[in-house]
């Protein structure tokens, strides 16, 4: 008896541990504040990709930010050539409307290799914060 509430013991311990490593895992989005971001495009060490579809894209974009829509960033084939376009020597940060997408899509480039990095706020948030919009 007593051996199994030991074993009952460790088990919980365990269980409890593993669902903290599992939380630990979660995407989230970057602790980089937007200033932070726009320092490293203007220095060069970074990139801001797009992650919206292409029609969002047409109705207004970041200038210098790369189209990879996440409808295309879903399909491997075409996830492995979009990444041709981008230096896995520079961060590479994400962003979408509303920041559930660049979530994803920051996962996806981090598991090809780059620093991936989503951006919480939006297209919206990012042009009223003084990014410049393409024009």
């Amino acid at each position: 008896m007593k051996f199994l509430l030991s074993a009952l013991a460790l088990t919980a311990v365990l269980g409890l541990i593993g669902i903290g490593q599992l939380a630990a895992a979660e995407p989230a989005h970057t602790k980089d504040t937007l200033d932070t971001v726009k320092q490293n495009i203007k220095d060069g060490k970074a990139v801001l990709v797009d992650v919206r579809e292409q029609k969002e894209w047409d109705e207004g974009h970041i200038a210098g930010a790369v189209l990879m829509p996440k409808s295309k960033l879903d399909v491997e084939k075409e996830a492995a050539e979009l990444a041709k376009k981008l230096d896995k020597n520079k961060i590479v940060y994400t962003h979408c409307r509303a920041g559930k997408r660049a979530l994803a899509c920051g996962e996806t480039l981090k598991k090809q290799g780059f620093d991936g990095r989503a951006l919480k706020p939006g297209y919206e948030e990012l042009l009223n914060a003084g990014i410049e919009e393409a024009k």
